[in-house]
């Protein structure tokens, strides 16, 4: 069965935020996040969301399970990590939607649903004015311990969507990874679109 996609903004997100939250988890796990979440950290992190009358939460639900899940705000609800790099670039925040993280089990992966999410965060932006949508993706060494053979970036798949990566707009954001006693920062990449 085909999951459902639902999409919710601001205040609503919120009683769907454990088993985003959840979900996050256990995704982010893999390469190249690597994360080693706990749901305090995570129920922290997605407040910003909730918070935000304008954010957009794209959800995949098989029945009424969470499989997939997709976040993106407007660039000044975001965290200032984020915002920092445009600002000194002299973008306009206020033109900016951005894309925060986008979940989905395995073994829904490869179904379109990944478009879907992009699809649904895109066209909130233009429903809000915004001319530019945005996302980060962490940078990891090809050599990296941990990286699996058989991983493919989603690099192609990105730019299929009309997103250019920009190395001139990066930042740093700090997790724990797994195995790891205390959060590092890690580098992360923008790619960008004009809507």
């Amino acid at each position: 069965m085909k999951p459902t996609i639902l999409t919710v903004s601001g205040s609503a997100f919120e009683q769907w935020l454990e088993p985003v939250a959840a979900l996050r988890i256990q995704v982010f796990r893999e390469f190249p996040y690597l994360y080693d979440g706990s749901l305090d950290y995570e129920k922290h992190y997605l407040q910003r969301y909730i918070d935000s009358p304008n954010s957009t939460l794209v959800l995949a639900l098989d029945g009424d399970k969470v499989v997939g899940a997709s976040t993106a705000l407007p660039m000044r609800d975001a965290d200032d990590a984020f915002q920092l790099p445009f600002r000194r670039h002299g973008f306009a925040i206020d033109d900016i939607y951005y894309f925060g993280e986008s979940v989905l089990q395995s073994p829904y992966r490869g179904s379109g649903i990944g478009h879907r999410f992009f699809d649904a965060r895109e066209q909130a932006a233009r429903e809000q004015g915004c001319s530019i949508t945005t996302f980060c993706a962490v940078q990891r060494p090809s050599n990296h311990p941990a990286r699996p053979q058989d991983y493919v970036p989603h690099h192609a798949f990105w730019d299929k969507r009309g997103y250019t990566p920009r190395p001139d707009l990066t930042c740093d954001y700090h997790w724990r990874d797994i195995g790891d006693s205390e959060e590092t920062l890690k580098p992360m990449l923008f790619w960008i679109k004009t809507c």
